[in-house]
């Protein structure tokens, strides 16, 4: 077998899921997701009160600015392959879950509690990424994120440090 064919064959694979996700891992998923609060950030109108259930886990509308480091808004969790995690593999997810690390090596923003979910098991992991990704897609681009010196476009809540 050339190179050339062994080498796209192993990319096709490596594109392939790990495996199918049975029904009771995606109602884990489901009720992990719901648990760890997903949709009090990843839900538009969430944090006013009032979410927008026909776009849940689509993108948080009002961000998080945090002093030195900058604005950030709750991205899209649906599996919309331009806005969303349509394109992230389940261990991409799992690495953000768990690790706070984008597929692109960028720590996510100090508002995501990672650090909560860092021991979360294995099969838990993997149930919530397969939720996750059973999503139906949503486009939803959200704001940002901005650097410290830039202006956020959308409503934010901000961090006030004593004095």
């Amino acid at each position: 077998m050339s190179k050339l064919i062994t080498a796209a064959l192993l990319a096709s694979l490596g594109s392939l899921p790990a495996h199918a996700a049975s029904q009771a891992e995606l109602e884990r998923g489901r009720y992990l997701a719901a648990i760890m609060d997903c949709g009090g950030c990843h839900t538009p109108g969430a944090a006013m009160g009032k979410p927008d259930t026909k776009r849940a886990l689509a993108g948080g509308d009002i961000g998080f600015a945090i002093p030195g480091i900058g604005t950030f808004y709750p991205p899209n969790l649906t599996s919309d392959r331009e806005t969303g995690l349509g394109a992230w593999s389940a261990e991409e997810v799992d690495r953000a879950v768990r690790k706070g690390m984008r597929p692109d090596g960028r720590e996510l923003a100090p508002a995501m509690p990672w650090r909560a979910y860092a021991a979360m098991t294995d099969a838990d992991a993997a149930a919530l990424a397969a939720y996750l990704k059973s999503l139906p897609a949503v486009q939803a681009r959200t704001p940002g994120p901005f650097g410290p010196t830039e202006a956020p476009t959308a409503p934010h809540f901000t961090v006030q440090m004593p004095k």
